[in-house]
């Protein structure tokens, strides 16, 4: 009972998680698994990928070195990339990879389909919101996963990528690339105001204070408030972490009601209703916001680097400097990975993404190609989206930052291209890379990644934050009510 309530929590979640924060939102081709047709990529030589849909109750023939790739990116670039990909691994090795395309919002029921008929993919491409529940359910092979991360090498990853990913101390799928939130700043307004950098609540409050001024159309902050977007949640998630609010302890049990969370709605609340717009504010309004040159912070993901720094059309920085360079709020701001609260120790919102290796036949070479996408192909896979794709493997045991300096050199953008370091400085970009390590989320390492789908599906976190902001609950009434409210679905999965 308590498997197949966490699957169907999942048919849901991970459209909303995954990419909640990402604007790397462009026209795609690919068809949805729903809709059971072939895939086209962007390639145009004529060649297909298969829509997972049409193989959910058959497995591909099965054919002497041959694997079934599943992939939740279907980006057109993607798709092509991970054919190239796929396409020199086989040459190299004479193993034959079936690339199927499974959209996000997609993988959770497709993945409970072949569970149930016995055909579960080879290896497959996934966040972590889904590791641990497959992990849990038997779907995932942890002893072939950590063959590979020994084989490549355990310390050549990212420490918290690992340590997320773990049911009992032992990882459920091998680390690939992921983006952590960021507190993003104007330095040239703190410099010229003497502010000191916001890494602490009461630095980021005292920053949002002396730079607010509505009258004028400029705001201290700029954040999400969307009762309705999962972004509200990632972004008090984050605040909530760094002051020592977590969802549950170490035996499971839900702490919600906790004077750290109390401390952290409040910390939310005043920032919101006292030094950002009003209204609503969600993944659009506020870089738009950040963009105009109405803010002095943003709370946002890294795929806003590129577009900060003039490489996107559809999301171009319209401030009165970036008339005369358009790249301007890239070359004047600086990130915040980790920040902290008065009851808490610095700590950032982390979303990862994994290979899984399925339980299978085909071990041996899953294994193959799992360890060939995080070497020969690793910075060829990372260069889809440099901003969103932080290499969770630093290097090998031989060069221990290879991966790292490969990836500061790989070009990024849309419309037009250019490595980040044209516009961010090193060290900079050195934090971004090992703020990776102190990626953190509600609930995975506990346990507990089924409660945390779960809340992200009913959005009792944002909605319970709403009611604090129109002044119907005291931050006291609202950790109370997410308490109970996080409780029940607890108990429900329990079942």
């Amino acid at each position: 009972m308590k498997r197949a309530r966490i699957f169907i929590l999942l048919l849901v979640v991970l459209a909303m998680v995954a990419t909640a924060c990402d604007s790397d939102d462009s026209d795609d081709t690919t068809t949805t698994a729903a809709e059971g047709e072939t895939t086209t990529t962007a390639a145009a030589e004529e060649e297909t990928t298969t829509t997972a849909a049409e193989e959910t109750t058959t497995s591909v023939a099965a054919a002497a070195g041959t694997i079934d790739f599943w992939s939740t990116e279907k980006e057109p670039a993607r798709v092509v990339e991970q054919q190239a990909i796929v396409d020199r691994f086989t040459a190299e090795t004479g193993i034959d990879v079936n690339l199927v395309i499974v959209p996000q919002d997609a993988i959770p029921s497709t993945m409970l389909v072949n569970a149930a008929s016995g055909t579960l993919p080879d290896v497959v491409f996934h966040a972590l919101d889904l590791t641990i529940g497959w992990a849990e359910a038997g779907i995932l092979d942890l002893d072939a996963a950590n063959e590979v991360i020994d084989n490549l090498g355990r310390e050549t990853f990212s420490e918290g990528a690992l340590a997320l990913a773990s049911v009992d101390g032992v990882p459920s799928a091998v680390p690939s690339d992921g983006w952590g939130q960021l507190l993003i700043y104007r330095t040239d307004l703190f410099d010229a105001a003497g502010l000191e950098v916001p890494d602490t609540f009461d630095k980021i409050t005292a920053a949002a204070e002396a730079l607010n001024d509505p009258g004028n159309n400029f705001f201290g902050i700029t954040m999400s408030n969307d009762p309705n977007g999962s972004f509200t949640q990632q972004t008090f998630e984050h605040m909530a972490l760094a002051n020592g609010c977590n969802l549950v302890d170490d035996s499971g049990a839900v702490t919600l009601d906790t004077p750290q969370c109390v401390e952290a709605i409040d910390f939310y609340a005043n920032l919101q209703n006292n030094y950002a717009p009003a209204g609503l504010q969600d993944v659009v309004n506020t870089r738009a916001t950040y963009f105009a040159g109405q803010a002095g912070m943003i709370v946002w993901s890294p795929f806003i680097m590129d577009e900060m720094a003039g490489l996107r059309d559809e999301a171009t920085p319209t401030c009165p400097e970036c008339a005369d360079d358009v790249a301007y709020l890239a070359k004047n701001s600086d990130f915040v990975s980790s920040f902290s609260g008065p009851s808490g120790a610095p700590a950032q919102y982390g979303q990862t993404q994994y290979m899984g290796i399925g339980m299978t036949d085909d071990t041996e070479l899953s294994k193959q190609f799992v360890e060939y996408w995080l070497s020969e192909a690793y910075l060829d896979w990372l260069s889809v989206s440099v901003e969103g794709k932080f290499p969770l493997r630093r290097g090998t045991s031989e060069d221990p930052t290879l991966y790292i300096e490969g990836w500061k050199q790989l070009q990024t953008g849309v419309d037009r291209e250019a490595p980040l370091s044209d516009f961010y400085a090193e060290e900079v970009i050195n934090g971004l890379i090992e703020g990776t390590n102190d990626f953190d989320r509600w609930g995975f390492i506990e346990g507990e990644g089924a409660l945390v789908g779960a809340l992200t599906t009913t959005l009792i976190v944002p909605k319970t934050l709403d009611e604090v902001l129109a002044g119907s609950l005291s931050a006291e009434e609202a950790a109370a009510q997410m308490q109970e409210l996080a409780e029940e679905e607890q108990s429900f999965l329990e079942e």
